[in-house]
C-alpha cells in the first residue's frame, strides 16, 4: 500500500497488545473494519533474528494494512529485523518506546528509551536505510520524573530528524519503578492536551493519540481537534464490533462493516483451516469473547466458548452452539 493509503487507515489503529493482537485477533478485526489500521504484538529484533520468523511474522494477506511492532535498542539489530520482517510485506514498522513492563526495561528498550532520544534516532536510522516502508514510534509523554512539556518536544525533534515523521503518542507517563504495567495504563493521569500541543508545534509530524480512546466518538473528536489519528487499545479488544464494526462508516466516510453474526459465520472457514493443521479453537475463539457485547445472548456466547473451546476436540459445533445462545435471545 502506499504511505498515503497507510496513513489515512491510521485515522483509526488498534494498539499493539501482548498476547492479543496475533495473527488470529487481526484477522478477526479485519472482518470487521477494511480499512483500520492493524499492529502485532511487540516482537523483540533479537527474536526475529535467532526465532522461528514464520511463527513471529507471519500473516494472512487479508490483514492488510497492518504494521509490525519491534522491540530493541541496537540500532544494527533493529536494521537486521526491519531487513527480514520487510520481506514478508509489512505495511509499516513501528518502533516500541513505550512499553514499561520489567522485562522490557531489563532489554533496555521501550519506555526507558524516552530518556536517550539520541539512541532512538539512531535506531529509526539505521531502519529507515534498509526499510521498504514508513518507519514509526510509538512512545509515551515522559517516564519517571521527567517534565513532559521538556522531555516530549526535544524527543519529537531529535528523532524526527532522524527521519521519523509519524508517531503514536500515549498520552501518559511511564513509571518504570512502583508501577505494573497494568497500573501504567491506568494510574498516571492522561495528557491530551499536551500531544494536541505537539501537534501544533509540530504541523509536518502525522501524530495519533494513544491511552484511554475508548469509543468511536471520542476517537472522531481528536480528528476534528486536528490531530492526525486515534489509536484504541483494549476498547477494540473487549468490544470489537462496537468500534472496528461503525469505524468504516464513523471514520473512514465508508461502507459499514457486516453485523456480528455475519463476522462469527466468516470467521469458520478460517477457524476450520486452523483446525485442519492441528490448532486449537480456543487459540482462535478467546479473541472473540466481545463480539456481541452489550447485546442479548453475549453472557451464554462467552459462556460457551470459555467452558467448552479448549478441548483439543472442540470444533466448529462449539462456535455454533455459541451463536444459538445469542440468536435465541435476539428473535
Amino acid at each position: 500500500m502506499s504511505r498515503d493509503a497507510i496513513r489515512r487507515a491510521a485515522r483509526l489503529s488498534v494498539a499493539p497488545m501482548m498476547d492479543w493482537t496475533d495473527r488470529h485477533c487481526r484477522f478477526f478485526h479485519r472482518l470487521m473494519s477494511r480499512h483500520a489500521l492493524l499492529y502485532t504484538e511487540m516482537v523483540t529484533a533479537p527474536a526475529v533474528i535467532h526465532g522461528d520468523r514464520d511463527r513471529l511474522l507471519g500473516f494472512d494477506a487479508a490483514e492488510h494494512p497492518v504494521a509490525l511492532q519491534l522491540g530493541g535498542s541496537e540500532p544494527a539489530e533493529l536494521a537486521a529485523a526491519t531487513r527480514i520482517a520487510a520481506g514478508y510485506g509489512y505495511d509499516e514498522i513501528n518502533l516500541n518506546v513505550g512499553c514499561p513492563s520489567d522485562r522490557v526495561q531489563s532489554g533496555c528498550f521501550g519506555a526507558v528509551l524516552m530518556e536517550r532520544p539520541a539512541l532512538v534516532a539512531g535506531c529509526v536510522s539505521a531502519m529507515i536505510a534498509v526499510a521498504p516502508v514508513e518507519v514509526t514510534v510509538k512512545c509515551r509523554i515522559g517516564v519517571d520524573d521527567q517534565v513532559p512539556e521538556d522531555v516530549l518536544p526535544a524527543f519529537l525533534e531529535t528523532v524526527s530528524q532522524a527521519g521519523v515523521t509519524r508517531f503514536a503518542i500515549h498520552a501518559r507517563k511511564a513509571w518504570l519503578q512502583g508501577l505494573s504495567p497494568k497500573e501504567n495504563r491506568e494510574v498516571p493521569p492522561l495528557d491530551y492536551s499536551l500531544v494536541r500541543e505537539m501537534k501544533r508545534a509540530f504541523p509536518h509530524l502525522h501524530i495519533s493519540v494513544n491511552g484511554g480512546v475508548q469509543t468511536l466518538d471520542q476517537a472522531r473528536g481528536f480528528l476534528a481537534d486536528e490531530l492526525d489519528g486515534a489509536m484504541v487499545g483494549r476498547a477494540a479488544y473487549h468490544e470489537p464490533w462496537d468500534i472496528l464494526g461503525r469505524a468504516d462508516e464513523v471514520i473512514f466516510d465508508a461502507a459499514p462493516g457486516p453485523d456480528p453474526f455475519e463476522v462469527a459465520e466468516r470467521m469458520k472457514p478460517y477457524i476450520a483451516d486452523h483446525l485442519s493443521r492441528g490448532g486449537r479453537l480456543h487459540q482462535i475463539t478467546r479473541h472473540m469473547l466481545g463480539l456481541f457485547h452489550g447485546r442479548p445472548g453475549a453472557r451464554g456466547w462467552r459462556r460457551v466458548l470459555s467452558e467448552r473451546g479448549h478441548g483439543a476436540e472442540a470444533g466448529l459445533d462449539i462456535l455454533d452452539a455459541a451463536l444459538s445462545e445469542v440468536r435465541r435471545l435476539a428473535a
